[in-house]
């Protein structure tokens, strides 16, 4: 249980340092919202991976 927190603390620490660079490099909506759509597919399907892999 302890190794699930830290982890999504470190996760959330690694999300605020590349969140605004993220959103500086994509000042154009359609861009940024075509970039998230494409980060929340991929980090979908490794969640999904590693749930089948490792549970």
């Amino acid at each position: 249980m302890k190794n699930e927190i830290l982890s999504v603390v470190y996760l959330l620490l690694v999300l605020a340092l590349v969140l605004p660079g993220f959103i500086y490099a994509n000042k154009n909506k359609k861009i940024f919202l075509n970039n998230l759509f494409i980060w929340i597919l991929i980090i979908g399907i490794i969640v999904i991976v590693f749930k089948f892999l490792f549970y």
